[in-house]
């Protein structure tokens, strides 16, 4: 096993263009900061001669004193030549971040608060927004707050999987996010039911249990240019819990039968490859993420066209 070497960063945007193209991957999603015009333009040029996409990650405006510091991050990416920034507006896992619905909705509002300071920003240099549905909005909730935007510089980072611990249908997800999709997380998830709920786990795609071909197809027919990054977390499983009273407290109702659907699903697409890390050394670790992305790159030109 290849050891790690402390010294090689591999959040530096240098070299992880240089690993996207090591590994056959079209592209990269990465904090590219505050940069000067001139190591912006440099950054643009080795990736465009190198034919990689590159998408920014953003923190939004929370408070109107974040307003600059946002402006300039957005600035950055567009001369880095980023088809799009990634970010979230509500924090954590809804089920575990918050003790009620109450508590929810004034995050909720924070939010959108971000996203109505953020809409002229992008707009004025012309660089997408890309939301991350991230286990925080269910479907309709994510889209009334695009309408309510209502900005073609604002819309989704559509995340392939995050949305089944909201109980909701991947396709389902992918089909009401796709017309306002700037960005997609693509994810493979295995799913195993468990006590309390189920259990929800990053897996090398083509080997979970989510219908990745067709969520590929309902994006690119809405979308044909989206770029697709690889999100893929090499972690012990995920705990929903959603037969416990917690998990509930942050939801408006939600029918018995949306939930049976759902467990149904998860029984119905369970699998037995959940991969467990926390034995691993942190060698071991890197060896799987390795292979883990490795897999999920050719998979992905093999299977998806991508």
């Amino acid at each position: 096993m290849k050891k790690i070497d402390p010294s090689f960063d591999l959040f530096k945007a240098d070299n992880l263009l240089d690993h996207c193209l090591k590994i056959g991957a079209g592209g990269m999603q990465l904090h590219t900061g505050i940069l000067d015009t001139g190591t912006a333009t440099q950054l643009r040029r080795k990736a465009e001669q190198a034919g990689l996409y590159i998408e920014a990650i953003v923190s939004a405006p929370f408070e109107q004193k974040n307003s600059d510091t946002f402006e300039k991050q957005v600035k950055t990416a567009s001369e880095v030549g980023a088809a799009a920034v990634r970010t979230t507006i509500i924090p954590g896992r809804r089920y575990e971040t918050f003790e009620s619905l109450a508590e929810f909705r004034r995050f909720e509002e924070r939010g959108r608060r971000a996203l109505e300071r953020a809409a002229p920003i992008a707009e004025k240099h012309r660089v997408a927004i890309a939301v991350e549905n991230h286990k925080d909005h269910r479907n309709d909730e994510r889209v009334a707050l695009f309408e309510h935007i209502s900005s073609e510089f604002v819309g989704a980072c559509v995340d392939t999987g995050n949305s089944v611990a909201l109980l909701e249908d991947p396709v389902d997800t992918v089909t009401a996010l796709a017309p306002w999709a700037n960005s997609v997380h693509l994810k493979d998830q295995s799913l195993q039911p468990y006590r309390d709920g189920f259990l929800l786990a990053d897996i090398p795609l083509g080997q979970g249990s989510l219908n990745l071909e067709l969520m590929v197809q309902i994006l690119r027919r809405e979308k044909p240019n989206l770029n697709f990054s690889l999100e893929l977390i090499t972690r012990d499983p995920l705990k929903v819990p959603v037969f416990t009273e917690k998990y509930w407290k942050t939801f408006p109702k939600i029918s018995a039968r949306v939930l049976a659907r759902h467990m149904r699903f998860v029984h119905d697409q369970a699998r037995h490859n959940l991969q467990y890390v926390y034995k691993m050394s942190l060698d071991e670790r890197v060896a799987r993420e390795d292979a883990n992305v490795r897999e999920s790159v050719a998979y992905a030109h093999q299977h998806l066209g991508l």
